[in-house]
C-alpha cells in the first residue's frame, strides 16, 4: 500500500498568527484527524501541545518542516464549530488565535516545556504499577518537588515526554503546578465494609465467638455494622465509618484492631460536584402565572423570527420558571442548552433548582473548579456531542469559560443578567464580551438566545426597540408581591442634624433594628471593600500610595495592612508621617470591613457577615455564605457588587445603599446607566416573598435623576434620557469602541510612543482617532499608561477598519524604535 507523505496545521497556545505546518510520520497517519492534540517541538527545544487544525499533502516552500513527535488523544478534544467560533474571536476581538486556544482550553488539556509538574498531595507512594520512566520521574519529583517538561524529558532521556506526563497525572502521582495553587481538597467520605472471607454466615460465627471471649468491644461494633448494613441501601454491606463509631459508640482503636484482624475494611470515596443527582420534581409540576404564560408565548412566538429575544422583567418577576420551560423543551428535541451568569456566587441558587427539575443532565463549569474536574466537565460535555450519551451533559451552567466547552448541537442560550461587566474579559487577550460572543456562538449551531436582566445593557434594550431583538417584557413581580418602597436620605440633612451614627442615617438604623425585632433580614450595600478608603496626614494631607501604581493604598484592619487593588502589594501602616513628622494620621471613607466592624457596635445580638473579594477566595466561600443567609444563621448581610446579584432571599426586608454617589460620580459614559442598574439590582433583593420591603438610599444628591429614576422604577426614562447623549457625544449602541493602550515603564519613552501611534492610526482613519490621553489611574504594576480611543460609525466599514488597526499594530511592533512599547488592544471596551 503507497505510503501518503501528510502535513498538519497545528495551533499553538502562542501570541503568533495563524498556525504552524508540521509532516506526519507515515506511523501516525491513520491517527490524524482535526481538534486531536499532539506534541511538537517548537523553535530549538520547547515542547508544546498543540491541536490539528488542518491535514494536506501540500509541501511547504523554503523550508523543511519538523515531524509531529505523537498525537495524545483516541478522538478529537475540539470540534470543527469550536474552531469555527474561535476563529470568528480572533478576528473580532483582534486577537491570535492561539490566545483564544489558550483561553479557550483547560491548562490540563495544554502542556509546554515550561509547565511545571509537582507531587500529588493525595499520591500513596505505591510505585508498584509504574514502568521504569515513570519511576524515574516518580523518583525525580519526590527528591525536587517540582520539575518542568523539559527537566523531565532530561531525566527520561527522550523529548516525547508529555504522554508519559499524561499517565502519570491519570494515576494521580503528579499534578500541574497552575492546578496546584487553586486546588481544594475533595470531600472524601470513609466507608467501612466486610472482607470478602467473613461474607459468609460460618465465619461470622466464628469469629462472634471468638470476639465474645476475648474482645467484647470489637463485637459490640461488628454487630451494630452489621445492624447498620441490613438496615440501609436496600442491605448494602457497607456504611459511613462515622455513623458507624457514633452509633456504636466507639472508637477508632477498637476499628483498627477488626481492620488487623481482616474482619473489616476501610475505602475512602470522593464526594464531588460530578456525582450523579437524581431529577426530584417534573417540569410539569411547574404552573406559570398568567403574565409568565404571556412571556412565554412571546418569547417562542418571537423566536419564530428572531435569533434574539430580549426579556426584560423586573425582580422577582419569576424569569427562572420560564428559563427551565423553555430548557425543557429543547433538551426533549436532543439539543444542548447553554446557560449563562455573570459570577460563580449565583451558580449556587440556579445549580439548585435547574438540578431539581433536570437531574445528572446539569453540568457546572467556572473557574473555580480545578483543572481536572474542568477536564471532565469538559470530556462529559464532548460525550453528549458524540454519542448523545445520557452521561453526557445536555444542560451547562457556568460563568464566561463556560462558553468554551466543546458543544456540537446547542439549541438554547440563556445569558441571565445580560447587562452584567462580569461577561467582559478585561485581561488577559481576548478581551471578549461573553454575551456578544454567545449570540454568534448560537448562530453558528442554528439555537436561539434568550437574554434576561430586570435592567438590560442599554445596547440591548437599543437593538430591541430598534427590532433587531425581540422583546418581552414582565412588569409584575411574582405571586402579586408588591416592589419595594424606597426611602431616600438626604445624608446633608442627617449630618447638620447631627443624626448620624457612624456612617449610618437615623432612618436606615430604625429600619435595621424593626427587621431585627421581626426577625427578619437586611443586607447592605458599599462599593467599596477595606476598612477605610484612605489615610491620611491631618496636618500635611499626605497620602500613602502604592509603589506600583497611581493609587492610594487601602487599609484593611483584619491583617492590620494598606493594600493596593491593582497590584496587590502591602505594606505596614506608618507610625508618623513620613511628609512632616506628624503622628496624627486620619481615616478617611469606609469600606465593607469597616461597615461590618461597626455594625457589631451597633447591634451586638446581630449575626453579621460580609461578601466581598477578601471574604469569597476560596472555592465554596460563595456558597457557605450564601447557604448561611439563606437558612437565617446570617441576619445582616454587608456586601459589594456580589450582594447586587439575581439572589433570592425569602426574608428580607431591608436593604441600604449606603453611598450612593459613590457610583454616579465615576468619570465614564456608563456611569449613569451602571449606578441605575446597581441600584435597581440591590433593591429587587428587598421584600421577596412575604411582604414589601423597604429599600434606603443614603446621598448627598437626592435630587439626582439617577435617583428619581430608580424610586419611580422607570428604566424607560433612563434608557431615552441616555440614549440621546450617546448619539450626541458618538458613543454605543451608534457607535462601536475600540481601545488601544499603550504600556512601558519609562513615562517619556510611553508619551513618545503613544504620539507616534496615534499619529500613525489618524492617517488610515483620521477624525475617528482620539487621544492619547492618561487614564484615570495612569500606571499599575510599574507600567505608565496611556489609551486611544478610535470611534467606529455602525456601517459596512468596521471589519475594513480593524484590519487597518491590525496593520498598523503589527507594522509598529515590527518597525518601530518604539516597539518595545506593549500595545494591548479592547474591542468594545467597558
Amino acid at each position: 500500500m503507497e505510503r501518503v507523505t501528510l502535513f498538519a496545521e497545528i495551533l499553538l497556545p502562542l501570541p503568533v498568527p495563524g498556525t504552524f505546518t508540521y509532516r506526519v510520520p507515515y506511523v501516525l497517519n491513520d491517527l490524524m484527524e482535526k481538534g486531536k492534540r499532539v506534541v511538537v517541538q517548537f523553535g530549538k527545544r520547547k515542547i508544546y501541545t498543540g491541536l490539528v487544525k488542518e491535514i494536506h499533502q501540500n509541501v511547504p516552500e523554503g523550508y523543511t518542516p519538523k515531524y509531529i513527535l505523537s498525537v495524545l488523544d483516541a478522538s478529537p478534544v475540539v470540534n470543527l464549530l469550536q474552531f469555527k467560533f474561535w476563529d470568528w474571536m480572533s478576528d473580532y476581538y483582534l486577537s491570535y488565535p492561539g490566545e483564544v486556544m489558550n483561553v479557550a482550553l483547560p491548562s490540563a488539556l495544554k502542556l509546554a516545556s515550561e509547565t511545571r509538574i509537582v507531587r500529588n498531595p493525595d499520591f500513596d507512594g505505591d510505585i508498584s504499577g509504574l514502568n521504569e520512566k515513570e519511576h524515574l520521574i516518580a523518583e525525580a519529583i519526590n527528591i525536587q518537588k517540582t520539575l518542568t517538561v523539559s527537566e523531565v524529558a532530561r531525566i527520561v532521556e527522550f523529548k516525547k515526554v508529555i504522554p508519559l506526563i499524561k499517565n502519570l497525572m491519570e494515576k494521580k502521582i503528579v499534578l500541574v503546578e497552575e492546578e496546584v495553587k487553586e486546588r481544594y481538597r475533595p470531600k472524601t467520605e470513609t466507608y467501612v465494609s466486610l472482607t470478602t472471607e467473613y461474607k459468609s454466615e460460618e465465619k461470622l460465627r466464628e469469629v462472634f465467638d471468638e470476639l465474645e471471649k476475648r474482645a467484647y468491644k470489637q463485637l459490640e461494633l461488628l454487630m451494630t455494622f452489621l445492624s447498620l448494613t441490613h438496615d440501609v441501601n436496600g442491605g448494602s454491606m457497607e456504611v459511613k465509618k462515622k455513623n458507624l463509631l457514633n452509633t456504636a459508640h466507639s472508637s477508632e482503636q477498637v476499628l483498627t484492631a477488626l481492620k488487623k484482624k481482616g474482619i473489616l475494611t476501610v475505602t475512602k470515596k470522593i464526594t464531588s460536584r460530578l456525582e450523579k443527582y437524581d431529577a426530584q420534581q417534573s417540569v410539569d409540576s411547574i404552573t406559570l402565572t398568567p403574565e409568565q404564560q404571556k412571556a412565554f408565548s412571546e418569547i417562542k412566538s418571537h423566536f419564530e423570527t428572531k435569533e434574539v429575544v430580549l426579556l426584560h422583567g423586573v425582580t422577582s418577576s419569576g424569569k427562572t420558571e420560564i428559563y427551565i420551560r423553555l430548557i425543557n423543551e429543547v433538551i426533549a428535541e436532543g439539543k444542548q442548552v447553554l446557560f449563562l451568569l455573570p459570577e460563580i456566587a449565583l451558580t449556587t441558587q440556579i445549580i439548585n433548582r435547574l438540578r431539581k427539575f433536570f437531574g445528572e443532565a446539569v453540568g457546572v463549569y467556572h473557574s473555580k473548579y480545578n483543572e481536572f474536574e474542568r477536564v471532565e466537565i469538559w470530556n462529559k460535555v464532548n460525550a453528549y456531542a458524540k454519542d448523545r450519551e445520557d452521561t453526557g451533559y445536555r444542560i451547562v451552567l457556568g460563568a464566561r469559560s463556560a462558553l468554551f466547552l466543546p458543544y456540537s448541537n446547542l439549541g438554547l442560550v440563556i445569558v441571565d443578567e445580560e447587562h452584567d461587566t462580569s461577561y467582559k474579559q478585561f485581561s488577559p487577550a481576548p478581551r471578549y464580551n461573553a454575551r456578544d460572543s454567545a449570540i454568534v456562538l448560537a448562530r453558528m449551531h442554528g439555537a436561539k438566545v434568550l437574554l434576561g436582566s430586570a435592567t438590560p445593557s442599554l445596547e440591548s434594550y437599543a437593538n430591541a426597540q430598534f427590532g433587531k431583538y425581540g422583546l418581552v417584557e414582565l412588569k409584575e413581580r411574582y405571586g402579586g408581591m408588591q416592589m419595594p418602597e424606597i426611602i431616600v436620605v438626604n445624608l446633608k440633612q442627617e449630618t447638620r442634624r447631627k443624626m448620624m451614627k457612624s456612617h449610618f442615617s437615623s432612618v436606615l438604623m430604625k429600619h435595621i433594628e424593626d427587621a431585627l425585632k421581626d426577625h427578619q433580614q437586611v443586607i447592605l450595600f458599599q462599593n467599596r471593600r477595606g476598612f477605610s478608603l484612605r489615610i491620611e496626614c491631618n496636618q500635611c494631607n499626605w497620602t500613602p500610595t502604592c509603589k506600583n501604581c497611581d493609587v492610594t493604598l487601602i487599609y484593611h484592619k483584619h491583617n492590620n495592612q494598606l493594600k493596593c487593588h491593582y497590584c496587590g502589594y502591602s505594606t505596614a501602616i506608618p507610625e508618623r508621617c513620613p511628609e512632616c513628622g506628624h503622628t496624627g494620621l486620619m481615616m478617611k471613607g469606609f469600606g465593607t470591613e469597616k461597615v461590618e466592624e461597626e455594625l457589631a457596635i451597633f447591634f451586638p445580638e446581630a449575626k453579621i457577615a460580609r461578601m466581598d473579594m477578601d471574604t469569597t477566595r476560596t472555592k465554596n466561600a460563595y456558597q457557605r455564605i450564601i447557604n448561611d443567609f439563606e437558612e437565617h444563621r446570617i441576619d445582616i448581610l454587608v456586601g459589594t457588587q456580589m450582594v447586587t446579584k439575581g439572589l433570592d432571599f425569602d426574608h428580607v426586608s431591608v436593604v441600604g445603599i449606603l453611598n450612593a454617589d459613590n457610583l454616579i460620580s465615576y468619570p465614564d459614559f456608563r456611569s449613569f446607566e451602571r449606578s441605575f442598574q446597581l441600584m435597581a439590582q440591590v433593591s429587587g433583593r428587598a421584600g421577596r416573598k412575604h411582604k414589601r420591603g423597604k429599600v434606603i438610599i443614603q446621598t448627598y444628591n437626592p435630587n439626582h435623576p439617577v435617583i428619581r429614576f430608580v424610586i419611580e422604577n422607570r428604566y424607560d426614562l433612563m434608557y431615552r434620557s441616555q440614549l440621546a447623549e450617546r448619539q450626541q457625544y458618538k458613543y454605543p449602541p451608534f457607535y462601536r469602541i475600540i481601545r488601544i493602550q499603550l504600556q512601558h515603564k519609562d513615562n517619556q519613552f510611553l508619551y513618545s510612543a503613544a504620539n507616534e501611534f496615534a499619529a500613525e492610526l489618524r492617517k488610515k482613519l483620521g477624525k475617528r482617532v482620539l487621544g492619547p490621553e492618561y487614564p484615570i489611574v495612569s500606571r499599575i504594576k510599574n507600567l505608565y499608561l496611556k489609551n486611544i480611543l478610535i470611534k467606529i460609525e455602525k456601517s459596512g466599514k468596521s471589519h475594513q477598519i480593524k484590519e487597518q488597526i491590525k496593520e498598523t499594530v503589527d507594522d509598529f511592533k515590527a518597525r518601530s524604535r518604539y516597539k518595545a512599547a506593549k500595545v494591548v488592544v479592547d474591542v468594545d471596551p467597558l
